[in-house]
């Protein structure tokens, strides 16, 4: 599995992205990722699936170092207290010692940053977190964390895909040599039948979904978690390291027409729906 780098920290480039899978589910899909040569798994408290994944890993027979573990603080977990006990909750559902990647879910209002990152900076002193970042912040929330965290921020993981542009905060990650880790980098299922990846995709025979996350691990500072339950999906995800698009290629997936982008979103709302 090929890694990207930032902070002096190698990350591999496509991980198993977890969100709405659970039970059996879960822990076949994180199984399947290992055997297959993953070596990222993303969770979170939130989506009620750390056991599954911890059992993944011991299911494994990859070393846990080996595997590059992230999770995530709920949106009550964020006082001091908060992201201690919570923490220590992940690290027994998850079976493991520490936690290579702890990010704040969420921004929340409620509770100040500083304290937030205090704990969790803690956590990264005491060995039980290996890194911190955050999710879902724009760049003035983005820089207001690497301002108040002692340890950096790695990552900002946001939804980015070829409909959801994300082009000032890429410039300012890179510049401050911080990874956007790209979550629905399939659009929800919206990539599957686009016309452009589907051309792009016959000339190196990769399927438009390929040709999605080859574009943006393609890009630097960039990592992705896409879903997948099927061992064929979770093949085929990691099975992109082997072309290279060109930058003409780059650039006609990065500047979609807005009617090639809504008939993405609609393609996405009718598997979601089951109408596909």
């Amino acid at each position: 599995m090929d890694t990207t780098t930032a902070g002096g920290v190698d990350v591999p480039s496509v991980g198993l992205g977890t969100w709405r899978l659970t039970g059996d589910r879960c822990r076949e899909a994180a199984r399947t990722a290992l055997e297959l040569g993953y070596r990222h798994l993303d969770t979170a408290q939130e989506y009620d699936n750390e056991r599954q994944v911890g059992a993944a890993l011991r299911d494994s027979d990859v070393d846990r170092e080996d595997v590059f573990v992230t999770t995530k603080l709920g949106r009550g977990n964020r006082d001091y207290d908060g992201v201690r006990r919570s923490t220590e909750e992940s690290l027994a559902k998850l079976g493991t010692s520490y936690v290579d990647l702890l990010l704040i879910h969420w921004p929340n209002v409620t509770t100040p940053l500083r304290e937030t990152l205090a704990a969790m900076n803690e956590l990264v002193e005491e060995g039980t977190v290996k890194h911190v970042g955050v999710s879902n912040f724009d760049i003035d929330r983005l820089d207001r964390a690497r301002e108040l965290s002692e340890h950096g921020i790695l990552t900002d993981q946001v939804q980015y895909n070829p409909y959801w542009s994300q082009t000032e905060l890429l410039d300012y990650c890179r510049i401050h040599d911080v990874l956007v880790t790209a979550y629905s980098p399939l659009a929800h299922g919206g990539v599957v039948d686009d016309p452009v990846l589907e051309a792009i995709g016959e000339g190196y025979e990769k399927s438009p979904a390929q040709v999605a996350i080859r574009w943006l691990v393609q890009q630097p500072n960039v990592i992705t978690v896409p879903k997948a339950t099927s061992r064929a999906h979770i093949a085929a995800n990691c099975d992109v390291f082997d072309f290279v698009l060109d930058d003409d290629e780059m650039e006609r997936i990065r500047q979609p027409s807005r009617a090639r982008a809504a008939a993405g979103f609609l393609r996405s709302r009718f598997r979601e729906l089951g109408c596909s």
